[in-house]
């Protein structure tokens, strides 16, 4: 008979192996998902620079690639870089975006990218798993972020190319996705109360941790993102016209960005949410509306916190992992969809697309919480606590499943509105 020593043993080793393994299916998935994005593109657009801000769809292939290879192989694994060539090439704090142009090729690029994937395998069979799987996740979720760059960038060449067509929005009448009823402006209550907030499990990044405790006073919350029609009524009323509506900071924003409706605006969408639009727009809706954005705290707890049980969940159905029945993710559409076809995607407070179709904009700045931990590297998240970046929840329809969960934490500047943003509006309990 073993003894219970070999027993455990056997068990950890059986348990670190199936860790292992999922973790090689979610690399090969994510992997594949991110080529899927180049299929067509030809070696302009793969260079093209489609805005000051952005480096090239092509650059971003080979960041991914690199930062894998420099934080498993050379950090983790103690091996020496296998292309040397691309470190100033890919590095983030390398090139300026501007210079970012000059590229490999897809295919040599590739290539870089199966070498890497190849001795990355291999090490995460000795890899002490233990000790690092935090690090593996963050890997995933890395590829994951630049992936969804890749999509918007692309978005901002459209008209370029033919082949990007297939990446323009489909109005609502086109879409098998199309509402049956429109949905209404309507709000849920919050009470008030504790509730606990952040993420501590083994794919938390750096900024969400430690988890905490959180008092809000009762509140109220949109029970869906500000749709296209709503937000034609702000449009017609003069939105971009009248100052009334626009904080001092955002008037400034528009007159030196003399914008007049969302960067994707789809006028035939009418139950799609808005999408494209910078914190300004989203602050100035909110106004017009007699409502004001979410904080994070109370935007994280409509999408988490399980009153009756009094816990948090980890996405707003539960903890069953996204799947297309909850949400609108990792390009399954390639478009947004009506805020009130996922009804099973629900949060505990009854709202809809909390994850998932667009990202959305809260009142909070970027901030550390308490004893605040940086990893793997101090720029990740410390760099962006600088009160000039709004924190930014939920994901859109190109966020892939590891980086949606309620806890996950987005950033921007307010003036930006090149990714797939939106927003709901929230109100005091007693305004």
């Amino acid at each position: 008979m073993k003894s219970t020593s070999t027993n455990v043993k056997a068990a950890q080793c059986f348990s670190a192996s199936s860790r292992k393994q999922q973790l090689k299916q979610q690399l090969a998935q994510s992997r594949a998902a991110t080529l899927t994005l180049f299929e067509g593109v030809d070696h302009e657009t793969f260079c093209y620079q489609a805005h000051p801000e952005f480096s090239p769809i092509g650059w971003h292939l080979g960041h991914i690639g690199l930062i894998e290879a420099h934080w498993l192989l050379e950090r983790s694994g103690r091996r020496s870089p296998l292309v040397p060539a691309y470190r100033r090439l890919f590095v983030a704090d390398g090139l300026p975006k501007a210079q970012r142009k000059n590229l490999p090729t897809f295919s040599q690029i590739c290539d870089s990218l199966q070498l890497i994937r190849e001795q990355v395998l291999l090490y995460l069979e000795e890899a002490p798993l233990d000790q690092q799987e935090w690090l593996w996740h963050w890997i995933i979720q890395h590829e994951a972020q630049h992936a969804e760059t890749i999509t918007w960038v692309l978005h901002l060449q459209r008209g370029r190319s033919p082949w990007l067509g297939r990446f323009s929005p489909i109005s609502s009448h086109q879409t098998p996705l199309s509402s049956t009823t429109g949905p209404t402006s309507d709000m849920v209550l919050v009470e008030a109360g504790y509730f606990v907030q952040g993420n501590n499990s083994i794919n938390a990044l750096d900024n969400e941790k430690s988890v905490h405790q959180v008092h809000l006073e009762a509140y109220w919350i949109d029970r869906y993102p500000v749709t296209c029609r709503e937000y034609r009524a702000f449009m017609a009323a003069g939105g971009y016209r009248n100052s009334c509506w626009w904080s001092a900071e955002g008037w400034a924003w528009l007159q030196a960005n003399p914008v007049s409706q969302p960067l994707y605006w789809d006028a035939a969408a009418d139950d799609h949410p808005v999408c494209g639009v910078s914190w300004y727009e989203a602050e100035a809706f909110a106004h017009f509306a007699g409502k004001r954005l979410p904080t994070e705290a109370e935007w994280e707890k409509a999408a988490s916190w399980n009153s009756g049980g009094a816990r948090q969940q980890t996405y707003p159905w539960g903890e069953a992992e996204p799947t297309a029945r909850h949400c609108n993710h990792s390009n399954n559409t390639g478009q947004t969809t009506p805020v009130n076809h996922y009804t099973a995607g629900q949060g505990p407070y009854g709202c809809y697309d909390m994850l998932g179709n667009v990202w959305e904009w809260t009142a909070t700045w970027f901030h550390p919480y308490k004893n605040f931990t940086s990893y793997p590297y101090a720029g990740y998240s410390m760099a962006y606590f600088d009160n000039q970046h709004r924190v930014l929840k939920g994901g859109s329809w190109a966020s892939r499943s590891p980086v949606l969960r309620s806890a996950f934490r987005n950033w921007y500047h307010p003036g930006i509105r090149q990714h797939f943003a939106g927003f709901r509006c929230a109100q005091n309990w007693n305004a």
